[in-house]
């Protein structure tokens, strides 16, 4: 569906729970706000379904908007959630609910009965100012600051290659509407808690060259975490470290889970390797030049499968 579209259903329809996926971003959150307060401004019951791995960045964003545990919803929207792999445990009852899934990651499975998708948009926000533009043809300073988090998060603070003209346009509409983009810049993009910057410290110490410098991966495990008293909340957009090194044209984040859950993987790419391929392998995917996975195995064995795997599949980086 269009966003027009998409909007004419949203508006014909009530009783909304919004989905938003595991470890949570700016833009699945920010996304989520703006899309409940945007309902909650047409006359629609809306909630955001709680999302346990939310961490104090973006909480302030969704605790308005938080469900009742007795809250039973008559239609279920998801939002920047690709597939079945990435929805919260909180989420797994309504798998096969889903009645639209608002989203930008090609990769989406199409597991939603409908689906707003624009693998063109580098964050979901863009597609929801379409849709709440159309819908209220106005936003809130609530929606406003949701979808700039959204839009600059996912773009990098407009410095990744995702960024389009669209993007662009998109921010400075949220501006002019209100959105309190110094705050934000500064709030997210900006500043650094202490333990952040020691992390970085290890993790620049630690860094590693593969296929003649054109792949760096980074490893983070749990000692190195709590060596920094570090929390998730220091560690947004800590997977853009490896590909900033010249002439890398991947690189790869691989943290250590939780409870022997396995390792954490985020690929950046150039365009000469498509990082959601790679990540499909794993049972992942995103974008062609930023995706994530999952991989069952402890970090070092999982970052040998994925050096692997790209030197069998991905010839443009070989030795």
């Amino acid at each position: 569906m269009s966003p027009e579209q998409t909007a004419r259903w949203l508006l014909a329809h009530d009783g909304y729970l919004i989905l938003t996926h595991r470890r949570p971003d700016g833009d699945t959150i920010g996304s989520a706000a703006a899309l409940c307060d945007g309902l909650r401004q047409a006359g629609k019951t809306a909630y955001i379904l709680d999302n346990p791995e939310i961490t104090d960045n973006y909480r302030p964003f969704a605790d308005p908007f938080w469900a009742p545990a007795d809250f039973v919803p008559e239609t279920v929207v998801s939002v920047d959630l690709a597939s079945f792999s990435l929805f919260p445990d909180t989420a797994l009852a309504y798998e096969h609910a889903v009645a639209l899934a608002i989203d930008h990651h090609p990769s989406n499975t199409l597991y939603a009965e409908n689906v707003c998708l624009d693998g063109a948009c580098a964050a979901c926000g863009e597609i929801l100012y379409e849709i709440l533009m159309t819908m209220n043809g106005s936003l809130s300073q609530t929606a406003c600051d949701a979808l700039y988090v959204a839009i600059a998060s996912d773009s990098g603070c407009f410095a990744f290659a995702n960024t389009t003209a669209n993007t662009l346009r998109v921010a400075s509409l949220l501006v002019a509407a209100g959105a309190d983009n110094r705050g934000i810049n500064r709030k997210y993009f900006r500043t650094k808690t202490k333990g952040r910057i020691l992390i970085e410290g290890m993790i620049y110490s630690g860094i590693e060259f593969y296929y003649a410098g054109r792949v760096s991966v980074i490893t983070i495990t749990n000692e190195m975490m709590t060596k920094a008293a570090v929390t998730e909340n220091d560690m947004d957009d800590i997977a853009a470290i490896p590909g900033s090194v010249e002439g890398a044209l991947v690189g790869i984040t691989v943290k250590e889970l939780k409870n022997g859950g396995g390792s954490k993987i985020s690929v950046r790419t150039g365009p000469e390797v498509d990082s959601n391929a790679l990540c499909a392998k794993f049972g992942g995917g995103g974008h062609a030049m930023a995706s994530g996975c999952t991989i069952a195995l402890p970090v070092e064995q999982a970052k040998a499968a994925l050096l692997a795997a790209l030197g069998e599949n991905f010839p443009g980086i070989d030795p």
